[in-house]
């Protein structure tokens, strides 16, 4: 799967584009004139895997935080980047609040929220201006739900004049396109340089973002933002990012992503950085974490005893990987089996670097263990999962050490060396 030649945009020291591995990026819903939550939660995105962490510039009481917010997050050791989210007044916010311009790594600019009329235009070239004097690169982010309406209008007119008219929804399309090409050519002009200007042109629907960043980037080498935005809750917007993101990122369209999930009343915002690194690492394109291949369960498997292991390696891998990342460099690419019988269990175990199959129907537990292929021990008793996880740490240990040498290669994808194996997600 080639990648969509584009430029590269330095967002501090992350690189969106440019042949650079896909970045994914989150947003925090606090309210970032409360410094405390916003730096605890942009601090845990940044745990979970979020590369750039977006945050709501809304109000003089926000602009004031976020040079303390960048402060705090610094001295917690947390170097993410932070992107400012401007709508309506963002003009005014950086002219007026110069530390929190220079704070923030990147600003994201709505065309359809800058202004109207005359105004826009001055006030665009303000937040351009602000840019250009801190050194800044900016998101040209167009959405359907704040399309510039002026824009609109005038080519709704200009199609019902049209000898072979397009349905609403493709003009609709077409104006999103025509709005981020415009702004991004206006920022050129006004001296902000191509390779700091990433664009994004997010709809809501599956097709219709297939359809507008294909054709967005076949007319541009800007470096492309992705997301499905006001993708919904749960498993719905899961799905739909999922199907949308996935067409495109396998045709190499998208240079940075970001999942918008609607959390549930009190839910972890992490989970939209999770299922981001997950869509990358399950396509092949990135590696995050070692993913546990688990078989889904049948009349073999009354009991839950092994689908409660598969959930606490998965969980135990997740909280050890920042910690691992430092000291065992490939770790993330790793394979763990987590398997419910005999039936696939021992072939599904020895594929993977360490693997474990548990009994089936009331069986009593006795678990045996395979590393590289090999059984070498099996657990019994009450404290298989706690074995297991001293297991998988000490091939972590001793295969992925610095000077370590890994007793067979990583799996290849496709026949290819150079490309790790795409490895099953538990269902």
């Amino acid at each position: 799967m080639g990648r969509r030649a584009s430029r590269q945009v330095m967002v501090d020291k992350v690189a969106i584009g440019g042949g650079a591995p896909v970045v994914v990026q989150s947003m925090t819903n606090t309210d970032t004139a409360d410094a405390e939550s916003t730096t605890r939660q942009v601090f845990d995105l940044w745990r979970a895997g979020s590369e750039l962490v977006r945050i709501t510039v809304n109000s003089p009481a926000a602009a004031a935080q976020v040079a303390p917010i960048r402060d705090r997050l610094d001295a917690m050791g947390c170097d993410v980047p932070l992107v400012g989210d401007f709508h309506f007044n963002g003009h005014k916010l950086l002219t007026r609040y110069p530390e929190c311009a220079r704070a923030l790594a990147k600003y994201r600019i709505n065309p359809g929220n800058v202004g109207k009329g005359a105004k826009r235009d001055d006030q665009f070239a303000m937040m351009i201006n602000a840019a250009l004097t801190h050194g800044k690169p900016v998101r040209i982010g167009v959405n359907w739900g704040s399309l510039d309406p002026e824009l609109l209008a005038r080519m709704m007119d200009g199609n019902g004049r049209s000898s072979a008219p397009l349905d609403a929804d493709e003009v609709m399309r077409e104006a999103l396109i025509v709005s981020g090409l415009g702004s991004a050519a206006q920022a050129e002009k006004l001296g902000l340089p191509a390779e700091r200007i990433v664009i994004s042109c997010k709809v809501s629907g599956v097709q219709d973002l297939i359809l507008v960043y294909r054709e967005l980037a076949r007319r541009c080498d800007y470096a492309l933002h992705l997301g499905l935005t006001e993708a919904g809750m749960g498993s719905k917007g899961i799905v739909a990012s999922s199907a949308a993101m996935a067409v495109l990122l396998q045709e190499g369209i998208g240079d940075t992503i970001r999942v918008s999930l609607t959390p549930e009343p009190g839910g972890d915002r992490t989970r939209e950085v999770i299922v981001a690194q997950e869509l990358l690492q399950t396509m092949g394109l990135r590696s995050f974490t070692p993913m546990v291949a688990a078989c889904p369960g049948c009349g073999r498997t009354a009991s839950t005893s092994f689908q409660e292991l598969a959930q606490r390696i998965q969980e135990f891998l997740r909280t050890q990987m920042p910690a691992w990342k430092q000291r065992y460099p490939g770790v993330e690419e790793m394979r763990v089996a987590v398997m419910g019988c005999v039936v696939n269990g021992p072939g599904e175990s020895k594929h993977a670097d360490v693997g474990i199959s548990l009994p089936g129907t009331n069986e009593v537990p006795v678990a045996p263990v395979y590393i590289d292929g090999e059984k070498t021990v099996t657990l019994k008793g009450g404290r298989i999962a706690e074995e297991f996880q001293a297991i998988v740490e000490t091939y972590v240990k001793a295969n992925y050490a610095p000077g370590a040498r890994r007793r067979r290669p990583a799996r290849t994808a496709a026949g290819n060396p150079d490309r790790p194996a795409i490895p099953i997600k538990a269902l």
